[in-house]
């Protein structure tokens, strides 16, 4: 799969057509977020995962929904539902422990 960027009401079509997503909030000024996001391009690679990027200073009403305070947050998302999230920078063999224990990657 590739990652995808979305805005808007395509954020929540993103959640609902895959069994299992990831969105990784982010922005461009964080340096945090550009590190995850290169972990997120090597899973990415790796898995069969759903990965959806949103632009938090572009996507507030998103970004207030769910309630992220601090990015870069990952948010996961099982069948459209919330079962997950994790703040700040994981090393790869964190977060795929983190996805693995809420059944988005086997």
């Amino acid at each position: 799969m590739s990652i995808l960027q979305a805005d808007g009401q395509e954020i929540l079509k993103e959640i609902q057509s895959s069994k299992s997503v990831l969105v990784d909030c982010w922005a461009a000024w964080c340096p945090p977020c550009r590190l995850i996001g290169a972990v997120l391009e090597e899973i990415d690679l790796e898995f069969d995962l759903k990965i959806v990027k949103v632009n938090a200073d572009e996507n507030v009403d998103f970004i207030s929904e769910y309630q992220v305070l601090g990015i870069p947050t990952l948010l996961l998302f099982q069948n459209g539902l919330l079962v997950g999230r994790t703040s700040g920078f994981q090393p790869k063999a964190v977060l795929v422990e983190t996805l693995t224990k809420h059944g988005l990657i086997e």
